[in-house]
């Protein structure tokens, strides 16, 4: 993560040490990095996708609603922190790359640097218990 903002580089370092899964954007959403509980659920290492940008993230783990509607990109809690720079939540299903289905709650928040620099987004999320 060389040429990172030091907000970034210690989100990433909080990201690596916990065992809830987080994404991380740059200030273009382009997806920066992803911990290994996010492995889990997504089906690859962050090694084996690298980064990718927000129009192919956004839609690679099929995201759908609980009616099995693809969702739209602008329906996503990261994708809405990356517009309105504010925190979002929401809770839909996702494909793994493995072929997996999960429903997962999200909540996501901007990064922001000193003096209210903009620096990115993180989400925040899990496998929902359906009860």
């Amino acid at each position: 993560m060389s040429s990172r903002e030091i907000e970034v580089i210690l989100s990433r370092q909080l990201a690596d040490s916990l065992s809830t899964s987080v994404f991380i954007v740059d200030p273009e959403g382009n997806l920066i990095f992803y911990n290994e509980p996010a492995e889990e659920l997504l089906g690859l290492r962050y090694e084996e996708t690298g980064a990718m940008p927000m129009a192919e993230w956004s839609s690679i783990f099929t995201p759908r609603d609980d009616d099995g509607n693809v969702l739209p990109p602008e329906e996503l809690p990261l994708v809405q922190t990356m517009s309105e720079q504010l925190p979002a939540h929401g809770e839909f299903w996702i494909k793994s790359l493995k072929g997996k289905k999960f429903k997962i709650s999200v909540t996501s928040f901007p990064i922001m640097g000193r003096p209210n620099r903009f620096l990115g987004g993180i989400a925040i999320f899990w496998k929902k218990i359906e009860k």
